[in-house]
């Protein structure tokens, strides 16, 4: 709720109260939320490395906390933030000073670093507590996931609705304030649970483990691999067993790597030689990053919620008779379709789909993330004809050059909305499940962090796109796609070309795909399903007489 409550908004208030323009607010928005994503990779270093989930968790919190607080101070105090202005164009107003913008991005940034240790961390401490060995909770983790992101989207909902209704109507002061009371609130309730978790103790920084493997396969790149993967090196079995933790065998897949197995001197430098485990676990973090890459465009996408969606509803009729919906509001519609398709694929798709499959999760996760880019396509190309059709009426009534409120509901960018929400229930949630289930045991926050990671550079990628859109467009004294007024530019423009981007990732995409190979998803969920659904299958068929 916490970071919904700000970012839902963000965009509206670096426009109204710190006089910032289309392009400058949208990317500031852009780059403080890719920010946010790309920090939890610094947090998982910190949980695997050093301090454990739990500490890295708690730490972060904390941080988290003092930057929340600190911005609450920022909105509210007037010393901290230029004076009112009421120009339509707000580049006409009184620009924040350098003291206004230390302190406000200083705060968001506290808030970014704090973020780092709990995203990654606290949905992997919610996974941990489902023993791998117990087939019943093994069951009850492939559902995690679903209701981990209900969970996020209730909070997500609370905070597009009523946090920013009061951001709105009431002040930013108590818009602030209320999510940095409710962060303070979760991080009481999570101390309250301590002595009833599973705690996992640092098993060692996943990136030197990797960086290990890869110098000394490429120390030995002239060695010849045997033919015998027992002729590797590997430790014992027991060497794990004191660990926790399980030996892979070899595989043939990225073959380059397993020269780092092969001992050629007496030497057992970890920069010299590392054990088979080690070097599949490196595999296996290596061969998600294609995985990874292909979700960048519809990460990218997403970002358009908090800015140029907020933008264009701005520009519109929000009026339900005496009430006016704030524009960041519409985002509510992403969550609500997201929390129905959620249920409705946990509790009826996946069943049906099994009967076809035999796939515990209906289809697999890759098969899931395919549909939601499908759906982001269509997306962007409704988003496009809407846009267009938003234009037309704005000529028709004059309204290009004065930027005047265009004579149509808020309500004709809903399509666009809901299906970013049914985008979601596709991509985001089998993202998180796949980076954390194909994940070796002991770089599962790693693993989580891919997810996390996606979008924050999907939203830097945002930023890079709009900034060169519009400076190309600009060109040859043309007046450009993307202006401060939104009357007077092309987003339908800037959203085809957005379209055109995701049909060109779903063939990357499937690319990918084709040569993917399911490691951990395959001895960690689905064999220990698979002979229940056999049972239960079995059961269903009526004897005959």
């Amino acid at each position: 709720m916490a970071y919904y409550g700000i970012s839902s908004n963000l965009i509206l208030y670096l426009t109204r109260k710190l006089h910032q323009g289309t392009v400058t607010s949208s990317n500031n928005v852009t780059n403080w939320v890719g920010t946010i994503w790309i920090t939890p990779i610094l947090g998982a270093y910190v949980a695997d490395a050093h301090l454990g989930r739990f500490w890295t968790f708690l730490i972060a919190s904390v941080i988290y906390l003092l930057g929340m607080s600190l911005l609450t101070l920022s909105v509210s105090l007037p010393s901290l933030k230029p004076p009112e202005c009421h120009e339509l164009d707000v580049t006409k107003c009184e620009k924040a000073s350098t003291l206004h913008l230390a302190v406000f991005y200083g705060a968001l940034y506290t808030l970014a670093l704090g973020t780092g240790g709990t995203k990654p961390n606290i949905s992997t401490i919610g996974a941990d507590q489902f023993d791998d060995f117990d087939s019943k909770e093994k069951k009850l983790k492939l559902s995690f996931f679903n209701w981990w992101m209900f969970s996020i989207f209730i909070g997500t909902l609370f905070a597009n609705s009523v946090l920013v209704y009061i951001q709105d109507n009431v002040g930013w002061t108590l818009g602030y304030a209320l999510p940095t009371l409710g962060l303070a609130i979760s991080i009481i309730i999570f101390l309250a649970g301590t002595p009833f978790y599973r705690h996992k103790l640092p098993t060692g920084s996943p990136f030197t483990k990797m960086a290990k493997v890869i110098v000394a396969a490429i120390r030995k790149w002239k060695v010849h691999i045997p033919s015998d993967t027992k002729e590797l090196y590997e430790l014992d079995l027991e060497e794990y067993a004191k660990r926790g933790r399980v030996r892979i065998d070899s595989t043939p897949t990225l073959r380059f790597l397993n020269k780092a197995c092969v001992n050629t001197d007496s030497s057992t430098s970890g920069w010299k030689l590392s054990p088979v485990t080690h070097v599949e676990e490196t595999k296996q973090m290596l061969r998600m990053i294609p995985i990874l890459a292909a979700t960048l465009i519809p990460s990218a996408m997403v970002a358009q919620i908090g800015t140029l969606f907020v933008k264009q509803g701005i520009t519109l009729d929000r009026g339900i008779g005496s009430f006016n919906i704030p524009p960041a509001s519409l985002a509510t519609f992403v969550t609500l379709s997201m929390l129905v398709c959620v249920v409705l694929y946990d509790r009826f798709f996946v069943k049906i789909m099994q009967r076809f499959t035999k796939n515990p999760r209906g289809i697999t996760l890759l098969q899931r993330i395919g549909i939601g880019l499908i759906i982001h396509i269509v997306i962007m190309v409704i988003a496009s004809l809407t846009e267009r059709y938003r234009l037309r009426v704005a000529k028709e009534h004059g309204l290009l050059e004065n930027g005047g409120q265009v004579p149509l509901s808020i309500f004709i960018l809903l399509p666009q909305y809901v299906l970013m929400g049914a985008a979601d229930a596709f991509v985001e949630v089998a993202k998180i499940e796949f980076f954390y289930d194909q994940a070796p045991e002991s770089m599962k926050s790693l693993g989580t962090s891919y997810s996390m990671t996606t979008l924050g550079i999907g939203n830097f990628l945002s930023t890079f796109l709009l900034t060169t859109i519009s400076h190309v467009t600009k060109k040859h004294g043309h007046r450009g796609w993307v202006l401060n007024n939104l009357n007077a530019s092309h987003l339908d423009y800037y959203y085809a070309l957005l379209a055109i981007l995701n049909l060109v990732n779903f063939v990357f995409f499937m690319v990918v795909t084709k040569f993917y190979v399911y490691r951990a998803e395959i001895s960690d969920s689905i064999k220990v399903l698979e002979e229940e659904l056999k049972e239960k299958t079995s059961n269903q068929v009526i004897p005959r007489d």
